[in-house]
């Protein structure tokens, strides 16, 4: 009897132990698989050019003007490698915020419906893996993608910007530029997460990526528009308004420009880049009576953006949620 028993046992445990294997191994071979496909494609390296030739575009603009903005204010002249922009060229943080959805686009907005177009889905999922594994390796990849290449970029303007100045960053500038670089990578995962998303929905790779490109268009030059619009409908403004009447038209905008990810992304960033900035809400001028000159800490700007990454974290991982439930509950039928 004993003997039984411990076969039994000696089974369940193997049984675990292959099922772990198979969940584990499935998912890394097509995080594997994935990663290869990203690398080794021409779109890819297209994408990557692109994201090297505008950063390399607004580091030369931020040194060509780096000796006017240090002769002006000398502090924090690592941070102005990232913000300060030329006569006619951007800085990275503008670069990276308008052209940062365009990567995560790029990578995602074909990730299923190629495959189901191609016939190779209904082949992948009948493998002795999981059918998440599929959706959380095409997210994973594309996202370890994602945190490599920025942090790159980083690394390169933050190397570059110090053998052109000779001024070696200081801790709290290297963590400013970190919370920078990773705040960016979730911005773009969001985008990535997004446009799988359109791929789980939608038949054809080109829907998917015109329904990505037309809302990253939209919030990036309409959203304020349609803010501005709504707020003016609400509370009108005119040459008798009121300050309270000012203050709630203000308070309409910031709170629907808020829903963007793309003004989300830009009022962090503009926070934690610039220790001056103490807040992101209007100050009235009774306010500011008494207040000393100053810079915030980098603990106190993460506090004061934290709303803006929790927010813009949650989106991505709604988002991700919203594709993989669609994925696991769309029937996957051979061609």
């Amino acid at each position: 009897m004993k003997a039984v028993l411990k076969r039994r046992q000696n089974a369940s445990d193997s049984g675990a132990q292959t099922e772990t294997v198979r969940v584990h191994g499935g998912l890394a071979a097509l995080y594997r698989k994935e990663m290869a496909d990203h690398l080794n494609s021409g779109r890819f390296l297209i994408v990557l050019g692109l994201i090297i030739l505008t950063s390399y575009a607004s580091l030369y603009g931020a040194v060509s003007n780096l000796s006017d903005a240090v002769s002006q204010d000398s502090d924090f002249i690592f941070l102005k490698l990232f913000t300060l922009s030329g006569s006619t060229i951007p800085s990275f943080t503008t670069f990276i915020a308008l052209l940062g959805p365009f990567v995560g686009l790029t990578l995602g907005f074909d990730a299923i419906n190629s495959e189901r177009s191609e016939g190779t889905l209904n082949r992948l999922i009948s493998q002795p893996i999981y059918r998440d594994a599929v959706i959380n390796g095409k997210f994973l990849a594309g996202a370890t993608i994602i945190f490599v290449m920025v942090l790159s970029m980083g690394l390169f303007i933050g190397a570059v910007g110090i053998l052109k100045t000779g001024i070696p960053p200081s801790a709290e500038e290297v963590g400013r530029a970190a919370v920078f670089l990773i705040f960016t990578a979730v911005y773009i995962c969001f985008w990535l997460a997004l446009a799988i998303l359109f791929s789980v929905i939608c038949r054809h790779a080109a829907t998917s990526a015109m329904l990505g490109i037309g809302l990253w268009i939209f919030f990036a030059l309409f959203m304020s528009l349609v803010a501005s619009i709504v707020a003016g409908a609400l509370y009108p403004i005119n040459d008798m308004a009121t300050v309270g009447q000012v203050l709630d038209n203000y308070e309409c905008q910031t709170m629907i420009n808020r829903m963007s990810p793309y003004y989300l992304y830009s009022e962090a960033v503009s926070t934690i880049m610039d220790p001056s900035v103490r807040t992101t809400n209007l100050v009235l001028p009774q306010q500011l009576s008494g207040a000393i000159t100053g810079y915030l800490s980098l603990g106190q700007s993460v506090l004061l953006v934290w709303p803006h990454m929790v927010g813009l974290l949650a989106l991505t991982a709604v988002m991700f949620a919203c594709s993989y439930i669609g994925f696991m509950r769309r029937e996957v039928r051979s061609r």
